[in-house]
C-alpha cells in the first residue's frame, strides 16, 4: 500500500491532513493542443491543471508533480494512452493514481481494454463538459476518500502523529527526491529523558499524557509543510526534514528543546532538572548514487547517543 501524495506550491509533500485546503491537480495528456485546451477550459477555474502532449512527458509530470488525476488520450505518437496507464499502475508510487481515458476511440473493445489497465472511466470525444466534469469530481472524491482511509494506517494511535511504517516510507521518498535534485536533507532523532523513570514515578497513563504533549510541542515547532514528525519507536520521536542543512536543522533541534521545557511537564525523577526534557541527535548529508537513506539514520543515532553521554538535555549534530 502506498501513501497518498499531497504537495505545496513547491512540490513539496503536505500532511495529508492539509490536502483539502489546496486546489486539487489535475493533468491532461493528448497530442493535440486543441484538445488540451478545450479540457483546460472545462477544468482550469476550479482545479491546478498541468498539461503534457507526450506519454513520457506525462510520466515525468506524475512523478514530480503528483497530479490527483489524470485526463489521457490513447492515440499519441511514440508511447500510446494505453502504454502510459500500464506504467502509472506498475508504479508503486503512482499506483493509486486514477486514470480517465479521453479519446476519439468509442468501441467497446478500446473500452475494455483500458479499464483492464486500471482506468477509472472511459469517456469518448466529443464529450459534454458538464459529464466530464462530473464524473472527474466523482473519481475525485473518491480517491480522496480512499486517500485519508489509507492514512489511518499511518498515524500513531497514542500522539496522533505518524508512526513508523510511515517514517520509513517518507524518507525513502523524501531520499530519492534530495538525490534527484541534489539538495540535503536532514533527520533529527528525539529520546525523552529518563522516560522509564518518569513512568514508574507518575504512572504509565502519566506517561501517555507526557508522550502526546511532546509529539504535540514537537509538531508545532516544525516550519514548513515538507517537515514532518513521527513517533519512532516507546518515547523516541523521529523529524524528516527535507531541504534544510545542519545549521538549520540544529536550530530547529534547539527550539524544539526549549519549547518541551516550557511546557514544564514536571519530572521529579529526572537527572536533568525538575521539568522533563528531551535529547536530540541532528544528522545531514545531500544523498548521491553511493549512499543509503539508513545512513542517516545511523547518524542521527549517533549523535543522540552522543547528546545523551553528555549529560542529555541537549542537542548534537553533523554532516555526514
Amino acid at each position: 500500500m502506498t501513501q497518498p501524495q499531497y504537495l505545496d506550491p513547491q512540490d513539496r509533500p503536505l500532511d495529508p491532513l492539509q490536502q483539502l485546503g489546496r486546489k486539487l491537480r489535475l493533468l491532461i495528456v493528448d497530442d493535440q493542443p486543441v484538445n488540451i485546451q478545450a479540457l483546460y477550459q472545462v477544468f482550469a477555474a476550479d482545479y491546478q491543471v498541468f498539461m503534457a502532449t507526450s506519454g513520457a512527458q506525462a510520466l515525468t509530470i506524475c512523478r514530480d508533480k503528483h497530479p490527483d488525476l489524470v485526463l489521457l488520450d490513447i492515440q499519441m505518437p511514440g508511447m500510446d494512452g494505453y502504454e502510459v496507464c500500464r506504467r502509472i499502475k506498475a508504479d508503486a508510487a503512482l499506483q493509486d493514481l486514477p486514470v480517465v481515458f479521453v479519446t476519439a476511440h468509442s468501441e467497446p473493445q478500446a473500452e475494455t481494454q483500458g479499464l483492464e489497465l486500471g482506468a477509472v472511466d472511459f469517456i469518448s470525444k466529443p464529450f459534454s463538459p458538464a459529464v466530464v466534469r462530473a464524473r472527474v469530481k466523482t473519481h475525485l472524491t473518491l480517491k480522496l476518500q480512499g486517500d485519508l482511509l489509507r492514512q489511518m494506517v499511518f498515524i500513531d494511535g497514542l500522539t496522533g502523529v505518524y508512526n513508523r511504517r510511515f517514517f520509513d516510507e517518507r524518507l525513502e521518498l523524501e531520499f530519492q527526491r534530495a538525490k534527484r535534485s541534489g539538495s540535503v536533507l536532514s533527520l533529527l532523532v528525539a529520546d525523552v529523558d529518563y522516560f522509564k523513570r518518569f513512568n514508574d514515578h507518575y504512572g504509565h497513563l502519566a506517561g501517555d499524557e507526557a508522550l502526546r504533549a511532546v509529539a504535540a510541542t514537537m509538531r508545532a515547532q516544525l516550519k514548513r509543510p515538507g517537515d514532518m514528525v513521527s513517533r519512532y519507536g516507546g518515547e523516541e520521536f523521529a523529524c524528516i526534514l527535507p531541504d534544510t542543512d545542519a545549521a538549520g536543522a540544529l536550530r530547529l533541534a534547539s527550539e524544539m528543546d526549549v519549547a518541551i521545557r516550557a511546557a514544564h511537564i514536571k519530572h521529579a525523577a529526572s537527572d536533568v532538572g525538575a521539568y522533563l526534557t528531551i535529547s536530540l541527535g541532528v544528522a545531514s548529508f545531500q544523498p548521491d548514487a553511493g549512499r543509503l537513506a539508513e545512513e542517516l539514520i545511523v547518524a542521527a543515532d549517533q549523535q543522540l547517543y552522543l547528546a545523551k553521554s553528555q549529560g542529555r538535555g541537549r542537542a548534537c549534530g553533523a554532516v555526514i
